[in-house]
């Protein structure tokens, strides 16, 4: 796939979705670092059921530690692998006010340092909160980004560094959110839809699906 037909591409997908943003629900960095540790193997729609449920009540370091873990998992108990997510979002929110002033950090090896947060979290939050031009490749991403031919790649670091080589200045920044939308609905992993699909023609996909 050459420069001229990723940048046709995300053209497109900029033009059906001019400002992409995470469908999890989040008003501060905290919210959305809790929202993405509690995601791992988990639908948006649930962990937006249970942060309904706990943000009201606590949505800061100090407040889910005053909270206390076993209220932390009735919280979140409708979310799978509960009492992990409970046990790791605690011990974040105990170094964050221990080392951060109850700060979100804003760089990649504070906050892969964390409890519970490796490079695509982390990467979530730079893009998200921050405003950093990352690409958090997940398991949407990976395949949108290998059965397009936008960038191949044999795990998620290649696949990671071939966007952020590939990709146009001007779309990194919101690069992560059209692929995995992109991927979520349309690009689906069974039966893609590419005869809905905005860029179906640059698609390098040879087994399209006509639905």
């Amino acid at each position: 796939m050459n420069a001229a037909k990723r940048h046709e591409i995300f053209t497109r997908l900029r033009a059906h979705n001019p400002e992409p943003t995470t469908e999890l629900h989040w008003s501060t960095p905290f919210e959305l670092l809790a929202a993405v540790l509690l995601s791992a193997q988990a639908t948006d729609v649930g962990v937006n059921k249970a942060t309904a449920r706990l943000f009201p009540v606590a949505n800061t370091p100090q407040a889910i530690i005053d909270l206390g873990i076993d209220a932390l998992k009735d919280h979140i108990k409708t979310i799978g692998l509960f009492n992990t997510k409970a046990e790791n979002l605690m011990k974040t929110c105990h170094l964050l006010v221990q080392q951060h002033g109850g700060n979100v950090p804003r760089t990649r090896p504070e906050l892969e340092a964390l409890p519970g947060v490796g490079r695509k979290t982390a990467n979530v939050i730079l893009n998200t909160a921050f405003g950093q031009p990352t690409i958090a490749v997940d398991t949407h991403i990976f395949r949108v980004s290998n059965r397009t031919g936008i960038a191949k790649g044999k795990n998620v670091i290649e696949v990671e560094e071939r966007l952020m080589r590939h990709v146009p200045k001007e779309f990194r920044q919101d690069a992560h959110h059209w692929l995995i939308l992109h991927g979520r609905y349309t690009c689906v992993a069974r039966k893609p839809r590419c005869g809905s699909c905005v860029i179906e023609d640059l698609c390098e996909f040879k087994e399209k699906v006509d639905l």
